[in-house]
This record gives C-alpha cells, structure tokens and sequence, in this order.
C-alpha cells in the first residue's frame, strides 16, 4: 500500500491526538508515547533466535541473497494487540520513515516525525534464522512544551525490539515489535505492540513509489 507522507502526517496526527496522546508532546522515534497513560496490558511478545557470533564477524557473503536484511527500506509501524485505556487501535500507523539496515549489524531510522523532535534513531541487529533478524534500537526522547522553538528537555530513552523476515525475493520483510518508552527517572510510561512491514529501496527505485 502507498502512502504519502502528507496523507500519513494528516491521518498519524489526528488518530494520536484523539486516541493516544494526553498533554505532553513526543519527540524522535515512536516518542509520541511520551504523555500516554501508562497501564494498558498486552501480550507478552517472544523474541526466539538462535544466538550466533558477534556482528563484527558476519561475513560480506551472509548478505549476498535475495533474501538480505541489508540495505534501505520504507518502513511502517502499525498498532496491534494493544488494549487498555488510551490504547491505539489495530490499524493505527504508529509510524512511517526510512530504515537502513548495515553489513556490520548497525541499523538507523529515520522517522516520520519532525526534524526538531529528534528524528533519527539508532540500533543493531543479529540473524536468528532463515531470513529472520532481530533489532533492539534505541532512541532519545525531547520534551519540547516549555521550549517550542528550541531543543527541550530530555524525557528519557525509547526502546524498541522486534523480529523480523525478509520475504523470498527479498523485496520487502514483515514482523513484530515492541516499544517501550521511559522517563528521566527510568520509570515505564508507555508500552505498545504492533506489526512492521517494510520494501526495499534500490537504486531504480523512483520518488512516485515513495510519496
């Protein structure tokens, strides 16, 4: 499904203004759950994989298939499995930007959220299986309410996790996550679940496919 990011800022700002967020505002990656009320229960997500060498051994030959994690990729995040007061719903895009996924098991996002929030995150990653790999990614959060022209105040890390497999031809992967955001004072303050699907970006890949 195509969406373009103005149809995404309208649609992402009004489901979070009515259904998630409360008085604060969010900053960086998935840090629109800064001011989400805290207690909606979900279910547990397992994180299954084989363990396997460090990053820094992956050889170059590793992603030479179809079926390679490496590389660039639009992403989209999507609520599922969430429940409580002031969850999303299933359906609701949670976010929607660029991800680079690097040989040396480093990865980057650059989010659908606005520059001045803090928008690229940062993560590794390991394969767990036939292509199935695992991130943990993290990101740092800004409360922008007493300083709107500035940078804010940091309002604590953002972690998110999740598994995910590249489809056959390599063309795109779909998986889970979970995020967990967090306080100065290391206090949990916001969880959510939901699904990841992603297509892969090449050097033939043209803008109308994008926006």
């Amino acid at each position: 499904m195509k969406t373009t990011f103005k149809r995404f800022a309208v649609a992402l700002g009004l489901a979070l203004i009515g259904m998630i967020l409360t008085a604060k505002a969010g900053a960086e990656c998935g840090s629109y759950l800064q001011g989400h009320k805290v207690g909606a229960v979900v279910s547990p997500q397992s994180w299954s994989g084989a363990e396997f060498s460090s990053a820094s051994r992956l050889l170059v030959s590793d992603h030479d298939s179809n079926d390679s994690i490496v590389g660039m990729w639009k992403f989209t995040f999507t609520a599922q499995g969430n429940t409580g007061p002031g969850s999303p719903p299933d359906g609701v895009p949670l976010d929607i930007g660029f991800t680079q996924w690097h040989s040396d098991g480093t990865e980057i996002i650059n989010s659908g959220r606005p520059p001045q929030d803090g928008s690229i995150c940062l993560g590794v990653w390991k394969k767990t299986g036939k292509s199935r790999y695992k991130f943990n990614h993290f990101a740092i959060g800004y409360d922008t309410a007493n300083a709107p022209t500035g940078i804010g105040n940091p309002t604590g890390p953002t972690h998110i996790v999740g598994d995910v497999m590249v489809s056959p031809d390599g063309k795109s992967y779909a998986g889970t996550f979970t995020l967990d955001a967090y306080d100065t004072s290391n206090t949990l303050i916001a969880h959510l679940v939901g699904v990841i699907t992603a297509t892969r970006i090449t050097v033939h890949t043209p803008a109308s496919s994008i926006f």
